[in-house]
Order: structure tokens, then C-alpha cells, then sequence
């Protein structure tokens, strides 16, 4: 048990380290370039949000049959890049379902307009991440 408990300390402090070191958004989220990356902050004063609300962007998926045949529920878990105009620039899974839950989802979110995120009353693009549920009635 004691090794365990040491094996499990000496990961969470190998974790924390590659955390706080200073990795290029490549490690941490493949196939993301760096450049469009730092063009987005991680947040802002007013958070862009989905005009009509998440509700809106679940009307627009389409649940596909191939994941309904097979059973497939779950999350598909995005980086969406949200321009100062609250268009959605670039959509990124960053968990996959499968089962083409990822491009239904994927689909949605870049036919959805946002509310643009603000700094001080200012427009920026802001990166922001959400979870789509996919779940059979």
C-alpha cells in the first residue's frame, strides 16, 4: 500500500510539473497550431455565449445513425475559437465519441452564432471549451 500511495505522489507531481511548465499549446492539445492558439484568450470579463443558448445548439444536431444503431452516448468535449464578432472561427474536439457524435457536434457549434466575449466593453476572440451530450431516449 505504501507503494502505491508513494507511486501516486510522485505522478501527481509529475503532473503538476508538465502543467506548470512552459509548453507550447501543441503538447497539450495536438493539432492546434500555436500562432491561432495565442490569437485567443483562454477568457474574458463576458464569456462569449451561444445566442438562444446551449438549448439552441442542441436543436441543430442531428443524433447520427450510425451511433444511435450501435448505442453509442457519451460527450464529445470541444475548443471552440470565438471571434470579436461572435462567429465561430475554428471548432477542435479535444475528446472523442465516435460514432460521427464528433462532426454532429462539430457541425452545430460552427452553425451557431455567439455572443462576442469583452474585456473593459471590448470585443476579443476569445478559446473556449464545452461538452455535447449525446444520449439515446
Amino acid at each position: 500500500m505504501k507503494k502505491q500511495t508513494s507511486f501516486t505522489l510522485l505522478l501527481l507531481l509529475l503532473l503538476s510539473s508538465i502543467i506548470t511548465s512552459n509548453l507550447n499549446a501543441n503538447h497539450v492539445l495536438p493539432n492546434v497550431p500555436l500562432m491561432q492558439d495565442e490569437a485567443y484568450a483562454a477568457f474574458a470579463e463576458v464569456m462569449p455565449e451561444p445566442v438562444g443558448g446551449i438549448e439552441g445548439i442542441f436543436k441543430k444536431i442531428v443524433y447520427p445513425e450510425i451511433a444511435k444503431r450501435t448505442g453509442i452516448e457519451g460527450k464529445v468535449y470541444l475548443l471552440i475559437y470565438v471571434n470579436e464578432n461572435g462567429g465561430v472561427d475554428d471548432v477542435k474536439v479535444i475528446k472523442t465519441l465516435g460514432g460521427g457524435c464528433d462532426e454532429a457536434a462539430t457541425k452545430a457549434v460552427k452553425e451557431t452564432k455567439f455572443s462576442a466575449g469583452k474585456n473593459k466593453g471590448v470585443p476579443l476572440k476569445v478559446k473556449l471549451s464545452m461538452a455535447i451530450t449525446f444520449k439515446l431516449k
